[in-house]
């Protein structure tokens, strides 16, 4: 189901989303998630250097220059709703990544994107209206507490909560997400909503970090976290979630464990076990069932509008 932009706004020859057009939305879901886990994985080696807020300072700020100078976004001709729709996409945008950058301060990075995958799920299940994604959402699931283990006991609480509550802002990030595609041509309203996000962490970032964020290298090091785990990805989300359902997104975000259980592995050295392989197989048959159930549904849909066509052409 195509989610068309509502601006008239022509597009900008320079936006870094043009070229993505020839890729289909599951296309730019699976990118930005392989981009997303290899950009966490960098950012947990920098943690001992500056800080799991520092690291995310950096993070948003980078995005945000990064966003500005190639998107260029117009400040003109937008609604109250709309900037309202930026802001608050802002806010969360910088509260799932200081929640999520804790949590990685405090577990492995596997662990913690299996428990932030959570809140994709549940926003699956609440936004679907068809009883099989809720079949999907639920293998997938039973994988992701699979490949946790079946249980996260041994892991430390606060690392645990600070987990969940980066995947409540996931959720609400998916919906605010979509609601600024809609509302912005482009990548405009991500660009503005990055800056909104980097201004709200700032304080954050230095009262922890201090002069250790103008480190040459840790600058460098935050701009390739940048780039990978919020220019790329959320750039490649947005334009997904234009052409696909909340539901199915979301079901697709149920990959994002096993994206990162193999940058783990080979960034991290952290083996994976029998049983988290059989959790990734869960979560990508939950995460291919819930594609071809959308797809299904759209060629259905296709084949229908097409005999009506035929229908109105034929004389009785």
């Amino acid at each position: 189901m195509s989610i068309p932009s509502t601006s008239t706004a022509a597009p900008v020859a320079a936006t870094p989303v043009a070229a993505p057009r020839r890729f289909g939305p599951v296309g730019l879901v699976l990118a930005g998630g392989i981009s997303v886990q290899f950009g966490g994985a960098l950012a947990v080696t920098m943690i001992p250097r500056a800080g799991s807020l520092g690291v995310v300072t950096l993070r948003l700020l980078v995005a945000a220059v990064v966003l500005l100078v190639v998107c260029r976004p117009g400040l003109r001709g937008h609604s109250r709703t709309d900037w309202g729709t930026v802001v608050v996409f802002g806010v969360t945008m910088a509260a799932m990544n200081g929640l999520f950058y804790q949590s990685l301060a405090r577990i492995p990075l596997g662990p913690a994107v299996t428990l932030e995958v959570l809140g994709p799920l549940a926003l699956s299940v609440l936004t679907s209206r068809r009883a099989l994604n809720t079949v999907w959402a639920g293998l997938a699931l039973a994988g992701v507490f699979l490949l946790g283990g079946g249980g996260f006991s041994g892991l430390d609480p606060a690392g645990v909560a600070f987990a969940l509550g980066a995947g409540a802002m996931w959720a609400t990030y998916i919906v605010f997400s979509a609601r600024t595609g809609r509302r912005f041509p482009q990548a405009d309203g991500l660009a503005l909503a990055m800056v909104v996000a980097a201004l709200v962490f700032l304080p954050l970032g230095i009262a922890e970090s201090g002069t250790r964020l103008l480190n040459p290298v840790t600058i460098g090091l935050g701009s390739g976290v940048a780039v990978l785990s919020s220019v790329l990805p959320y750039t490649l989300e947005l334009l997904a979630l234009r052409r696909l359902p909340a539901s199915t997104f979301a079901i697709l975000m149920s990959l994002e464990p096993a994206i990162a259980a193999t940058a783990g592995f080979l960034i991290l050295h952290q083996a994976l076990s029998l049983s988290e392989a059989l959790a990734i197989g869960l979560v990508i048959g939950a995460s291919m069932g819930a594609v071809r159930t959308q797809v299904g549904r759209g060629k259905v849909k296709r084949e229908a509008v097409q005999e009506g066509e035929r229908a109105a052409v034929v004389p009785s």
